[in-house]
């Protein structure tokens, strides 16, 4: 039986292929269009997905879309009637797409794929909770899922045994601790739906100055987690922004403005956020535990991608195990409701091994070395093969001697992060690695951190934790004995001046507070990245690399041979590695415009 799952038409659209309850392919619309969390409908990821599941749309049993169309419609005319005739404009804006596309989404899919058979709406958050804990390495577990927001539900508790779901708690619009993070992303003059990452990067270059006053103005908090937020100074329900004034005035000044000088106090406010946000996920998730008696807890939606937060649930220890969705945002959405009409819809029984039924979120297309070296050759571009057992150890000589290596290797991974299948790598020991990779390769903000990829089995010789950490959605403390300490003179320094003091063994991944973003490599997901950091190990004694996406500042990471190319000449990487193929920069000509490939290139 094959089940396609959809979502689409908010941000990061998606599609997914669910083939006899075993998750046969998923990929973000984005990678295929080069838009940025591309809304469109996801018509080259489906295609991606049938062609991998070597079906047509006619060998589909069922369809499923991630939400509800009328149900969030519903939302937004009440919405709209109760703060008329404030929100006019904005309600002009968004009628046009409704009326001609949004509530006509069962026949536009069905358009769209030339395809008869039924089509199946999810809730949102229901999708969201499916996504958590099917593919979840526990036969029973808690849910929690919190996000923006879906049809009415911000966030909600549930709980699932064997192959049913059953939610048990919901918080409502417009109360949403995903609209109160976005809502801060706006005032420091970052991007909503994207620079909520800057954000928490940004956090530990402050100090949560601002905590108490968010709790005393802003939000009423209570003890179970559950809270409402004072409308008054936030914009999101009728205007075009997502604070206004009154918002502005509890913090002494407007908006920053976009690409302009950060100050200690924007540090400060995002410490505060942070604060207040990890407050808010420990006593959600305190009171699931409490609701529940469930031991394990899985989580889904874009709160879900605060690694921050979830590293503090682990630390506090209230449950023994948890299970991030590597795709917890609304991509991941595509999965669940396919996962979710096989088991709680079909009734299909499920039984976990102890692992998660992710493939290590390795679901996206590959490239086989036959297509790179046809690639290749039509451009004239020089390379060297190797063989599987050289391969490593030449490319671990090469980071052993400070070069910066795109990597491009099996498929290419479902959800926000590269996990060493579309990666930039680097030696996290080299103290400017951060600053060099952050300016002259990935084009960004010189602030923010990098994550460590690291072998399974050492984690805890590095890190303090205690758990796997696959898909580099929990953040834990550099240990002790590989820490720096500070000099007295180095104390005296705060904010951004912190940046270039090194913090342990491995600078270029430790962030100002001796935190790390961790990825857990292990062989059975990832033979050939684990086998590199095998290699790096022997060389070096340093079981752990820099592990950052494969992409620039506003594009999609590379999906393929000829974008990881592109990327590759456009930056100051030293060292490609397609596959088998090891491209070195220095041999390269300059990128032509009239090449064969220029039309993709100006897609860009």
């Amino acid at each position: 039986m094959n089940i396609l799952g959809i979502s689409a038409f908010y941000h990061d659209s998606a599609a997914c292929l669910v083939r006899d309850g075993e998750i046969t392919a998923a990929a973000q619309e984005e990678r295929f269009t080069r838009k940025k969390h591309d809304a469109s409908f996801p018509q080259k990821a489906v295609e991606f997905c049938l062609q991998q599941g070597g079906i047509q749309t006619s060998d589909l049993d069922y369809v499923g879309f991630y939400d509800k169309p009328f149900v969030k419609f519903e939302r937004i005319l009440e919405t709209y009637l109760s703060i008329a005739p404030k929100g006019l404009r904005q309600y002009l804006l968004a009628m046009p797409v409704w009326l001609k596309d949004k509530l006509w989404t069962r026949a536009n899919i069905r358009k769209d794929l030339d395809y008869k058979g039924p089509v199946l709406f999810g809730e949102h958050h229901e999708s969201h909770a499916a996504s958590a804990f099917f593919p979840s390495p526990f036969q029973e577990a808690a849910i929690l899922t919190m996000d923006g927001v879906g049809e009415w539900a911000t966030s909600s508790i549930a709980q699932g045994k064997d192959n049913k779901i059953e939610l048990l708690q919901e918080l409502h619009f417009p109360h949403s601790l995903g609209l109160l993070y976005s809502a801060f992303t706006y005032y420091l003059g970052f991007k909503v739906n994207s620079g909520e990452y800057k954000v928490m990067g940004l956090a530990p270059y402050g100090e949560p100055k601002y905590a108490d006053l968010i709790l005393d103005r802003l939000i009423d908090l209570k003890q179970d987690g559950s809270f409402r937020m004072d409308m008054e100074y936030f914009d999101y329900l009728g205007g075009m922004t997502m604070t206004n004034d009154k918002f502005a005035s509890v913090f002494g000044h407007p908006a920053r403005k976009s690409e302009t000088q950060l100050t200690q106090k924007e540090m400060d406010i995002a410490a505060s956020l942070q604060k207040v946000t990890e407050e808010i996920m420990i006593k959600m998730a305190r009171h699931i535990r409490e609701l529940t008696g469930m031991k394990n807890l899985c989580l889904a939606g874009g709160v879900a991608l605060n690694c921050v937060g979830n590293g503090k649930i682990l630390k506090e220890k209230i449950f023994d195990q948890i299970w991030i969705q590597p795709a917890a945002g609304d991509a991941g959405g595509a999965l669940g409701v396919a996962l979710s009409i096989w088991h709680q819809m079909l009734g299909n029984e499920r039984a976990t091994n102890g692992k998660d039924s992710m493939r290590g979120a390795f679901l996206g297309p590959k490239f086989e070395n036959d297509e790179i070296r046809k690639f290749l050759d039509g451009q004239g571009i020089p390379y060297k093969y190797y063989d599987d057992p050289q391969l490593a150890p030449a490319v671990a000589q090469d980071l052993q001697a400070g070069k910066i290596v795109g990597l491009f290797q099996g498929p290419m991974e479902f959800g926000p992060r590269a996990l060493g299948g579309r990666s930039i790598i680097g030696d996290p020991r080299n103290p400017e690695m951060q600053s060099t990779m952050n300016l002259k390769i990935k084009y960004r903000e010189s602030f923010r951190p990098f994550a460590p990829a690291v072998l399974a089995e050492k984690v805890q010789e590095w890190f303090e934790i205690d758990s796997e950490s696959p898909y580099m959605l929990m953040v834990a403390g550099v240990r002790e004995d590989k820490r720096i300490a500070m000099t007295e003179e180095q104390k005296k320094l705060f904010g951004i001046d912190l940046l270039n003091i090194p913090r342990s063994q491995i600078p270029a991944i430790t962030h100002v507070d001796y935190s790390a973003r961790i990825q857990t490599v292990h062989a059975e997901t990832n033979p050939k990245f684990y086998e590199l950091l095998r290699e790096f190990e022997k060389a070096t004694q340093c079981a752990v690399l820099i592990n950052t996406s494969f992409n620039v500042r506003g594009e999609p990471i590379v999906c393929t041979p000829e974008q990881a190319y592109r990327c590759f000449m456009r930056t100051e990487m030293d060292t490609l590695v397609l596959e088998n193929f090891v491209l070195d920069k220095k041999e390269q000509k300059p990128l032509e415009e009239d090449s064969n490939w220029k039309e993709e290139f100006e897609l860009d």
